[in-house]
């Protein structure tokens, strides 16, 4: 199935295994909160057990270094596309209401970004993302 829209991660390359997937978690919220049309329906196994639903669409998961999630973070801002983000300030935060204020205290040019997550027309997420490797 071909959808009109994509849904990427990008996550930095260096940070330990546990972190890249706690902000991989994080991030897609952030897609589900933002866009809820693009949730499925409940799954239901044999016996009649419901299970939360969860996208209708792939989640491409894409890896880079410091430049490269600088790059494609600037060409997601110019391109207008709604973000989710992370940032390595929010490692040193418990909940979310210090984590919007460790992001609210950086400017957009200076925030030191851990990931960032974009669900949009797939044409611009494939421009956003161009030149990143898949995370491997």
């Amino acid at each position: 199935m071909r959808f009109d829209t994509k849904i990427a991660v990008v996550v930095r390359d260096d940070l330990a295994t546990w972190r890249k997937l706690n902000v991989t978690a994080f991030l897609v919220s952030g897609i589900a909160a933002g866009d809820p049309e693009c949730i499925g329906e409940p799954y239901i196994d044999a016996t009649d057990h419901y299970y939360r639903p969860m996208f209708r669409q792939p989640v491409m998961v894409f890896a880079a270094d410091a430049e490269g999630i600088r790059a494609a973070f600037g060409r997601a801002v110019e391109r207008g596309a709604r973000l989710s983000i992370f940032t390595q300030d929010l490692f040193a935060t418990g909940h979310d209401e210090a984590n919007r204020g460790a992001v609210r205290a950086v400017p957009r040019d200076s925030l030191d970004l851990a990931g960032f997550a974009l669900r949009d027309d797939r044409k611009l997420v494939d421009r956003v993302v161009k030149g990143l490797a898949l995370h491997g």
